[in-house]
């Protein structure tokens, strides 16, 4: 018999009553898991690494996959296909990402944090996080719009690993 807090006592995809202030990351099912997303689409920002320095340039252009209009991909469930270097965001690579911005829910979570009040498991409004200015809707380049050779002149922050 499973523990009704298993994600095998639940129905596919049911998430569990605030469960981000009830579990640990790991504990989350895949359903809440992806639910804890903001919908910011900053993880999907390109950022080049500079191995001399160990600083962390973000730029704003988006991965090509990313629709910056709703900011999900537009291909999540086959996205490795087509961006092989997509980084997959994981319990455990939560506190290794220091590059996940302060707002981001993961990162809240994973610091002990509140979620913000505008994200969309408190405010019911996946639009919020847009008009807070939090996504990246108003400022994101499509990757395909820039040549490769132009793409250090899109740095819109340095972050130190």
């Amino acid at each position: 018999m499973a523990c009704a807090s298993s994600p095998s006592a639940r129905p596919e995809g049911a998430l569990r009553e605030r469960f981000w202030e009830r579990y640990s990351l790991e504990e989350l099912s895949d359903a809440e898991w992806e639910a804890l997303c903001d919908g910011c689409g900053q993880c999907c920002l390109l950022k080049l690494h500079d191995d001399e320095t160990q600083e962390l340039a973000v730029l704003n252009l988006a991965c090509r996959l990313l629709d910056i209009d709703s900011c999900q991909c537009g291909d999540y469930a086959n996205r490795f296909d087509y961006v092989p270097d997509c980084t997959q965001l994981t319990p455990a690579l939560v506190k290794e990402f220091t590059w996940l911005p302060a707002s981001c829910a993961y990162r809240r979570v994973a610091e002990g944090r509140k979620l913000a009040g505008w994200h969309p498991l408190l405010s019911n409004d996946a639009e919020r996080v847009h008009r807070k200015g939090v996504s990246v809707r108003s400022f994101a380049i499509s990757q395909d719009e820039v040549p490769e050779r132009r793409w250090e002149s899109h740095i819109i922050a340095v972050l130190p690993m």
